[in-house]
């Protein structure tokens, strides 16, 4: 399996993907400049990453402007075909914008910039320390698409305390229904706005992000 991190102008996370995944995870993995349109190493086998950062500064909306770079021509055609995709905070909200994935990410509510280790839960009940670092991470989407989300077992995960508790408390942004992350209906484009990159590395002091990494993109489907 080949993993593409694409880095655009103001990514800060492109470098931290790439270090979990080559040197913790012991992957193939290539940088992918915006600009560039070629995925034709890549098959449906293999995974494109959108990482955490500000890119474009984050003018208009978050996403908004990185939707309609070259590159991401090509990973909605690559995701159309059943390719993977895997975006990350600022990649979760560029995957919105370009409606690879329903709802939006809206300014938290406490208006505050977020940053500081939080707790996620699947189906599985454990819960999972990951660290959190947005401004606009607060996800939303109407009562409609929320229900279909749930009823399809679309939500990847959820904010959770720290013995997996489902609770407002432990909701650091406002997310409706506490998601923290959702994939699209046929389970190959996915996202989320904690960052498992950052919790990879023994030296860290966590690894629980490479269990999801392994669990979301390194099996052949989503499994509940």
């Amino acid at each position: 399996m080949k993993f593409g991190v694409v880095v655009f102008p103001g990514s800060n996370c492109d470098r931290d993907m790439y270090d979990a995944l080559k040197d913790d995870l012991n992957q193939d993995v290539t940088m992918l400049w915006h600009k560039d349109k070629d995925l034709s190493r890549f098959d449906t086998g293999d995974c494109i990453i959108l990482p955490g950062g500000f890119s474009y500064g984050d003018y208009l909306r978050c996403g908004a402007i990185a939707r309609f770079s070259p590159m991401m021509q090509s990973v909605i055609e690559f995701a159309n075909a059943g390719g993977k995709v895997f975006g990350v905070c600022n990649g979760f909200q560029i995957l919105c914008e370009s409606h690879l994935l329903p709802g939006a990410l809206l300014r938290n509510g406490n208006q505050q910039f977020v940053c500081k280790n939080v707790f996620i839960t699947n189906d599985s009940g454990r819960a999972y320390k990951i660290p959190v670092a947005h401004g606009e991470g607060r996800y939303y989407a109407n009562e409609k698409t929320l229900d279909e989300l749930e009823a399809n077992e679309q939500v990847i995960f959820y904010y959770c305390d720290e013995i997996g508790h489902i609770t407002p408390d432990a909701n650091p942004n406002g997310a409706i229904r506490n998601i923290a992350g959702i994939c699209n209906s046929t389970r190959n484009v996915f996202g989320m706005m904690p960052h498992p990159e950052r919790a990879c590395s023994p030296e860290l002091g966590n690894t629980d992000g490479q269990e999801i990494i392994r669990t979301l993109l390194m099996v052949e489907q989503l499994v509940y």
